[in-house]
């Protein structure tokens, strides 16, 4: 199998999902996405599984409820790591909320 080669992409300024990466062939398993949540809307709660997430705030603000956790504030310009095996749900505040979420397997060693 190839390795990846390197790419760039723009992100778009739509008020919609826009996926980065999405695995092989682009990457060796990571993904990424931008996401873009209306004012209270969330991203609906779902786990990292066997994968280590980040969050990387661009605009507005909102919350990220972790089980397990305290509710983590996030606010533009911040960036927040979510551990593997972690169910997680984002909402956006009162001004909407966007993100890029960066998504990579965990691996032993």
């Amino acid at each position: 199998m190839n390795d990846p080669e390197p790419f760039k992409v723009k992100l778009s300024e739509a008020e919609v999902y826009q996926p980065i990466l999405e695995g092989r062939p682009r990457s060796c398993g990571m993904r990424s996405g931008r996401q873009a949540l209306a004012p209270g809307i969330a991203c609906g709660r779902h786990s990292t599984g066997a994968h280590e997430e980040v969050l990387v705030i661009l605009r507005g603000d909102g919350a990220v409820r972790m089980t397990g956790k305290d509710e983590f504030a996030v606010h533009a310009g911040e960036v927040l790591y979510v551990p593997p095996h972690t169910e997680h749900n984002v909402t956006a505040g009162e001004g909407g909320l966007r993100y890029v979420y960066v998504v990579a397997p965990v691996v032993d060693g």
